[in-house]
């Protein structure tokens, strides 16, 4: 479903990204919590919110085209060996001007929620595959104050729903958690 209806005429708000979930029949569970900008700073503030916690990447590559990918916090992403693995070109990160263009939000805020705001359906979307395999997955709502928790499956139809076909690639090194 790809219905420009339920798309607001700016940048979604939290409310917006609650009701297209719900309108989806997608369940999540949120947590407020002071801003954070780095994983650091949301490893100390989380507590003991369930499921894998992820970090996203706002790419370009040499020829424009816009890539968001998707991974958990611990994993490695070479930007040299990426390209590669994605079938890219050489990335760089986007600009902030870009991003709020592409996924209406602020640096530091970067989630594949920020797909509802990609109407012209820009940015490839790429699910690291160590990530997909936990139920849970833990994003920004559009903004870092908060944590969504969401079940990874529902990801995928979240995405789907905004006009985008995600892929799945393992994409990231070895994680630095030992898994």
């Amino acid at each position: 479903m790809n219905d420009e209806s339920l798309r607001p005429s700016g940048p979604a708000s939290r409310a917006d990204l609650f009701a297209r979930l719900a309108s989806l029949g997608i369940d999540t569970t949120t947590r407020d919590h002071p801003p954070v900008h780095t994983v650091e700073e949301a490893r100390a503030l989380r507590g003991a919110i369930p499921g894998g916690h992820c970090k996203n990447l706002f790419l370009k590559d040499d020829k424009g085209a816009i890539w968001l990918i998707v991974c958990l916090e611990d994993a490695r992403i070479d930007l040299k060996l990426a390209p590669a693995r994605i079938g890219s070109r050489r990335l760089t990160f986007g600009k902030p001007d870009l991003l709020l263009d592409i996924l209406g939000v602020e640096p530091g805020s970067v989630t594949p929620f920020g797909l509802i705001n990609d109407r012209m359906a820009r940015a490839n979307v790429i699910l690291d595959e160590p990530m997909m395999r936990e139920e849970f997955l833990n994003f920004h709502p559009l903004r870092n104050d908060a944590t969504t928790t969401i079940r990874s499956a529902d990801l995928l139809v979240l995405i789907r729903s905004c006009g985008h076909e995600p892929r799945v690639v393992a994409v990231s090194e070895v994680s630095q958690r030992g898994d």
